[in-house]
């Protein structure tokens, strides 16, 4: 798969996924981000201050995904980004990786809100 509308729909059936989880542990204002904005704002909101940008893909690319996710939190005017992405062969979405650069998790370690 190279394009066209099937990764599309993986990645939003994968976007719905971590939603529903996402709501699942406790935020329930856990929603998609409404396409169609002139800037893209990140794949999911409504979970405090942080742009989520969801990942389907076969291929690995955390230094573009983590500037992709960053530029839409710039977009947002929030502060923090992450990445969720999903692993390969687990159906499980709460196995998806998060990605977030060092300062951020040490934010998070340290409660910084």
């Amino acid at each position: 798969m190279t394009g066209g509308s099937a990764p599309k729909r993986k990645g939003s059936a994968f976007e719905r996924e971590v939603v529903t989880y996402l709501r699942g542990a406790g935020f329930p204002q856990a929603s998609r981000t409404l396409a169609g904005a002139t800037e893209d704002r990140g794949d999911i909101s409504g979970v405090g201050n942080i742009v989520l940008e969801c990942k389907c893909a076969s291929r690995i690319d955390l230094a573009g995904w983590l500037a992709e996710a960053q530029i839409e939190a710039e977009n947002a005017g929030l502060p923090r980004f992450a990445v969720i992405a999903k692993r390969r062969g687990i159906a499980d979405v709460a196995e998806s990786y998060a990605i977030v650069p060092l300062w951020q998790l040490a934010e998070l370690l340290r409660g910084v809100s």
